[in-house]
């Protein structure tokens, strides 16, 4: 099991950039592929990025390709988004995600959760 912990999150005018950091408990964070979801205020959850677990795989959704930047530090069982370029349709409760195995683009493939980071881009 593991247990993960957002932190990071603001507020920042349009154009402006963030650093997302994830942090999980345990000794086998390398075992999990992570991903990022986030929340807007009367939207369900959506997918933003995943990493495989030696971080060498990486998949985004389209509206934050060229702007978005996941990573991972196994040492340090850390997780990071950077995020740039943002704009206000990027606002949004920010959460974590990990599950053993390959990575997925599904909530529900992922059992484990964090509790969420809120992003503000003002415009």
């Amino acid at each position: 099991q593991v247990q993960l912990v957002e932190s990071g999150g603001g507020l920042v005018q349009a154009g402006g950039s963030l650093r997302l950091s994830c942090a999980a408990s345990g000794r086998t964070f390398s075992s999990y592929a992570m991903a990022w979801f986030r929340q807007a205020p009367g939207k369900e959850r959506a997918f933003v990025a995943a990493i495989s677990g030696g971080g060498s795989v990486t998949l985004y959704e389209d509206s934050v390709k060229g702007r978005f930047t996941m990573s991972r530090d196994n040492a340090k069982n850390t997780l990071y988004l950077q995020m740039n370029s943002l704009q206000p349709d990027d606002t949004a409760v920010y959460y974590c995600a990990a599950r053993l195995l390959a990575l997925q683009r599904s909530i529900r493939d992922y059992p484990y959760w964090g509790q969420g980071t809120q992003v503000t881009v003002s415009s």
